[in-house]
């Protein structure tokens, strides 16, 4: 699966990585270059950034569904309960 993203966003992360190339790295990178790193991470690393982010999601929806009886239960049989207490 090829991660993909907006053309904006790709040039903001060619521009980053141009950056961070410049102020930490002995020799900065051209843009050609930061877009072949850009597209190298993005299809090496990518999914795995990807499918962690499933799985805390994954995680997340099934600690609220175990929450869902919790929110929207309704006693039952309280008919009765309700008339006495009113007697």
């Amino acid at each position: 699966m090829t991660i993909a993203i907006s053309k904006d966003s790709r040039q903001q992360a060619i521009t980053s990585i141009e950056r961070y190339f410049r102020e930490h790295m002995d020799e900065p990178i051209g843009n050609v270059a930061a877009g072949g790193l850009l597209g190298f991470f993005l299809e090496e690393i990518g999914p795995l950034v990807y499918n962690r982010a499933v799985a805390d999601v994954q995680e997340r929806l099934q600690a609220r569904v175990m929450e869902v009886d919790v929110e929207v239960h309704e006693p039952e049989f309280v008919y009765w309960r309700k008339l006495d207490k009113k007697r």
